[in-house]
């Protein structure tokens, strides 16, 4: 069993990887494949579909079913449609594969942070802040890869389906035991859910933080170079360093929280994110430009992942589905700062744009410290 357990931690890790590899493949694929901004446009809205549909229904089957075999299916929807994806120049055909990408990675997204805060009883937000950092480690990777080093991009995708592949193997061989089956229908643990503060300030601060990362990933640089005077080059090393303070922070909040002070690193990390936003955005940093972007990728790291084991943490008995419904909210998310920033510039102007960063993140803050305020002082040491 203590095998299955270490295996299985490692395969997860891996599986995070592939979905952080996935959904940057667009972006840094863009070019590469010819595609215009309007069929990005369209690749990306298809896949965060798929991904909300499979994160929702997996979150919610992985408390009555076993996890392995649930990721063991994740497994070969992404090797088929890493396999087929731009196999032939239909574009319709591709669209419905890029959907299928999205199920894949929502399957992983929905059932390895449950599978793993089941596995280890000790150190979860470890597990889960390491479990994470691998996305952001995937997505550095395939920028790299396809960017810099401007490698064929169809071998990148085979490599990975095989990969993958092997994961769908592992997932097949090792297995955990399920936990005793809810009594409550998936429709009734909602309910439940839905009455509870707690997981309506998970989910919004979720949208917030997650809007935020995939924003600022997306404009850092074209902010570089409009508004700092970086080149073409320079300003995807600071994309790289920004993506590189995500990864470190996550590592590193990972191993110095304690299960009883998660609100504590929450509420640290919301407001040392809106403090060095402002400062990178606003104020001119100079040579200390990259310091700032690599620090304001370390504010906004451990966010997603504390909140992903505060959730798992405070209800166990329905992990899966609290924390599928909460990670619905990754692509919401996505969509809506991203597209309020977008209705802004055009509005006024990019600059005045960038201050929906720090105010979400601000507004993240005061949702997460007034459901601190209201918990007991007992329920804040258990959690």
């Amino acid at each position: 069993m203590r095998s299955n357990v270490k295996v299985l931690t490692l395969a997860s890790y891996l599986s995070m990887l592939f979905l952080g590899l996935a959904s940057t493949m667009i972006g840094a694929a863009a070019r590469n494949i010819n595609l215009s901004p309007f069929q990005i446009g369209l690749f990306l809205v298809v896949q965060n579909i798929g991904f909300m549909i499979a994160v929702w229904i997996s979150g919610a089957m992985a408390d009555n079913h076993e996890k392995p075999k649930l990721l063991l299916f994740g497994s070969l929807i992404l090797a088929f449609s890493l396999f087929t994806f731009y196999l032939t120049g239909i574009f319709w055909l591709n669209l419905i594969i890029m959907m299928i990408i999205g199920l894949g990675i929502g399957t992983y997204e929905g059932v390895t942070d449950a599978m793993l805060l089941d596995m280890h009883s000790e150190r979860q937000s470890l597990h889960i802040n390491i479990n994470h950092f691998f996305v952001t480690f995937g997505s550095i990777l395939i920028t790299l890869y396809l960017i810099y080093l401007q490698m064929d991009w169809r071998n990148s995708l085979i490599q990975s389906a095989v990969i993958v592949l092997i994961l769908a193997l592992v997932y097949g061989i090792f297995g955990l035991p399920v936990k005793q089956r809810q009594e409550e229908d998936y429709m009734q643990r909602v309910k439940i859910l839905t009455r509870e503060r707690l997981v309506v300030a998970l989910f919004v601060a979720t949208v917030l933080v997650v809007g935020v990362e995939i924003g600022m990933a997306g404009i850092l640089t074209t902010f570089l170079m409009d508004n700092r005077d970086f080149t073409q080059i320079t300003s995807k090393v600071g994309l790289v360093t920004f993506l590189a303070g995500i990864a470190a922070g996550r590592v590193l909040i990972g191993l110095i929280s304690q299960k009883g002070q998660i609100f504590h690193y929450l509420l640290s990390l919301f407001g040392f994110a809106t403090i060095t936003f402002t400062f990178l955005l606003f104020i001119d940093l100079g040579q200390w430009i990259y310091l700032g972007t690599f620090l304001a990728g370390l504010g906004l790291s451990a966010l997603l992942p504390l909140m992903i084991a505060l959730a798992g943490i405070a209800y166990p008995q329905m992990a899966g589905t609290v924390i599928g419904s909460i990670k619905v909210a990754i692509p919401v998310g996505g969509i809506l700062i991203p597209l309020f920033m977008s209705l802004l510039a055009s509005a006024t102007t990019f600059q005045i744009s960038l201050l929906v960063f720090p105010l979400a993140l601000f507004l993240a803050f005061c949702v997460i410290l007034l459901e601190y305020r209201r918990l007991p002082a007992f329920e804040r040491e258990v959690i």
